[in-house]
């Protein structure tokens, strides 16, 4: 049985008004014309000295629109201040990328990956490289309010670089569970002031899932899977239970054998040695993987128990569409829980 799935992702404004000039001034003129008559132990000041008194220095605290200063700190613990919506947006991620759009703050960016292909509207955008190596001057050029990403796979030198550029770098990565998707939408929301959006996002995700899961609720018997990422001489890749697709998987109703891994890394002894009910393949591995020892002598690869992925963006991207990945695989799980919707 061989089934393929498609899967369907602040300006400034700063007023500081000082009025040191005025007031030396007038502390002049009173050092001048201010006297102590004798004898009265009184004090008396000239119609200078009024003026000093009515004079005085005014500094107007800083202000910002409404819902800024926003303060956003990452997984590695640096904190951020957005002090204005952003109005120009360079994405490093095509997970943000699509974040973004749906937060309906599209027309803020102005540069993304060329991986970033969701929505196809996203191609008029600028491109700025791809992921492991963008163009660090393409996007000073830009002149983006922020910079953002949410992939370990932007190397570490290239955010310094921008932030030493003087460039406000945020790293939305919450990466290691399904709620992290969550609190990633929500904290995006927080740095577009759209936080009433990003919680009908959350909400209609959390609604969505629950249908999904309701359908398999009575499932007894859950299938062993395997997610290919990667395998053969680089190595075996796949999404270990540190992943929030560990989580998709698992919501799908599937007994992911790589759960007790971590940092996507596995070994090809375990893989044999596990031997899974389903392989869920990305096209790219589609025939390579099936007739590469020693993955060949596989249960799942004998049998045909290979789900083939046209594209896994709602799976390996952390967004909205995440329960599109949960509902693809649970109906290739359990074709026969969802026979009644096919129907209708």
């Amino acid at each position: 049985m061989k089934k393929t799935l498609k899967a369907v992702a602040l300006g400034v404004a700063l007023s500081l008004c000082v009025g040191l000039l005025g007031a030396c001034q007038s502390k002049k003129e009173t050092e001048k014309k201010w006297t102590a008559p004798s004898g009265t132990g009184e004090e008396t000041t000239t119609e200078a000295t009024t003026t000093e008194e009515e004079t005085t220095t005014t500094t107007t605290a800083e202000t910002f629109e409404e819902g800024y200063p926003v303060d956003v700190t990452d997984i590695y613990g640096t904190t951020t201040t957005i002090k204005a919506k952003p109005k120009r947006v360079v994405s490093l991620s095509p997970a943000c990328t699509e974040l973004v759009y749906f937060l309906g703050q599209e027309s803020t960016l102005v540069g993304r990956t060329s991986a970033c292909n969701y929505p196809e509207s996203i191609a008029s955008v600028e491109s700025i490289g791809d992921i492991m190596s963008p163009d660090a001057e393409k996007i000073v050029s830009l002149n983006p309010d922020i910079v953002l990403t949410d992939s370990t796979m932007t190397p570490e030198a290239t955010v310094k670089q921008l932030r030493e550029l003087g460039l406000t770098v945020v790293i939305l990565n919450e990466g290691t569970t399904f709620d992290g998707v969550y609190a990633k939408i929500e904290s995006a929301g927080k740095i577009f002031h759209e936080d009433a959006k990003a919680a009908e996002l959350v909400s209609g995700m959390k609604a969505d899932l629950a249908s999904v899961q309701d359908a398999i609720k009575d499932v007894k018997l859950h299938p062993s899977v395997y997610y290919v990422v990667g395998f053969g001489e680089s190595g075996d890749w796949t999404a270990t239970g540190d992943s929030f697709i560990n989580d998709i998987i698992t919501m799908a109703g599937g007994d992911n054998i790589a759960k007790n891994g971590q940092y996507y890394s596995y070994n090809a002894e375990d893989l044999i040695s596990q031997d899974p009910n389903i392989i869920i393949l990305p096209s790219w591995a589609d025939g390579t993987f099936q007739t590469t020892a020693p993955y060949s002598n596989l249960t799942a690869v004998k049998e045909g128990n290979i789900i083939v992925l046209d594209s896994t963006d709602t799976l390996d991207r952390q967004g909205p569409r995440n329960v599109e990945a949960v509902e693809m695989l649970a109906k290739a799980f359990f074709p026969e829980c969802f026979e009644q919707e096919k129907a209708a």
